[in-house]
């Protein structure tokens, strides 16, 4: 007697390439808008050449049409010598934020900070003082899943953010709705799951093409824009 092995399809999932969500002077940039600055270029081109070394095709690429990740999925596409359309999915925008000029000084801390931690309460949490994180798995959980279920694809990439990967990686590993804020994703990351037809399996996390021990790194990337924040504003 033979088992039958589990047929599961490939997703590469990536964060976009590096951006500038502030001026020098701390003013903040629309993140609707924001572009890939010139690390971001580079990480996204790392990582075609990375899928183009590594032999990788993809049927199809799923960005959520914020210019950011379009940029990352394009510059991908182009250094892995690869052309499939894009298809968008405005349900897998990153969480989103309120205004931060709304926000008293003594809470902007916790406002960056306090959305992307773990605990039973962790879905009650407003990323600076916006979305829920809550709010985010109604939302992304659902366009993920329908992304999965569509026929057509053997391996597939998806271009998206650090807070929405967080939801899609968590829910997958927990086998149901889940949030674990700790886990971080840097610029043009990959994460690589096989999508199952009752389960996935997460198979790598939070690789970087440009560094892939992350040896320089010892901040998350909301610590980072926090300090970006404060340094802009004391200097007004």
């Amino acid at each position: 007697m033979t088992s039958r092995m589990p047929r599961r399809r490939r997703l590469y999932l990536m964060r976009h390439g590096s951006v500038d969500y502030f001026e020098p002077d701390g003013t903040p940039v629309n993140p609707e808008r924001v572009p890939l600055n010139p690390d971001g270029i580079r990480q996204a081109d790392a990582a075609g050449a990375l899928f183009l070394q590594s032999g990788i095709r993809f049927d199809r690429v799923v960005v959520s049409g914020l210019p950011r990740t379009v940029q990352t999925a394009q510059r991908v596409l182009s250094a892995s010598n690869q052309h499939i359309e894009l298809q968008i999915e405005p349900a897998l925008e990153e969480i989103r934020g309120g205004r931060l000029a709304d926000i008293p000084p003594d809470q902007i801390e916790q406002a960056f900070l306090g959305a992307f931690t773990s605990g039973p309460d962790v879905e009650r949490h407003r990323f600076i003082n916006g979305e829920s994180i809550g709010e985010l798995l109604d939302r992304a959980l659902p366009a993920f899943e329908r992304c999965c279920e569509a026929p057509g694809w053997q391996t597939m990439l998806m271009v998206l953010h650090g807070g929405v990967n967080r939801a899609l990686i968590s829910t997958s590993l927990a086998g149901q709705r889940s949030f674990f804020g700790r886990m971080e994703q840097q610029p043009a990351c990959i994460n690589v799951l096989e999508i199952g037809t009752q389960e996935n399996v997460v198979r790598a996390i939070n690789l970087a093409p440009t560094q892939w021990l992350q040896a320089n790194e010892r901040y998350t990337t909301m610590e980072k824009l926090l300090a970006q924040y404060l340094v802009g504003n004391q200097s007004r």
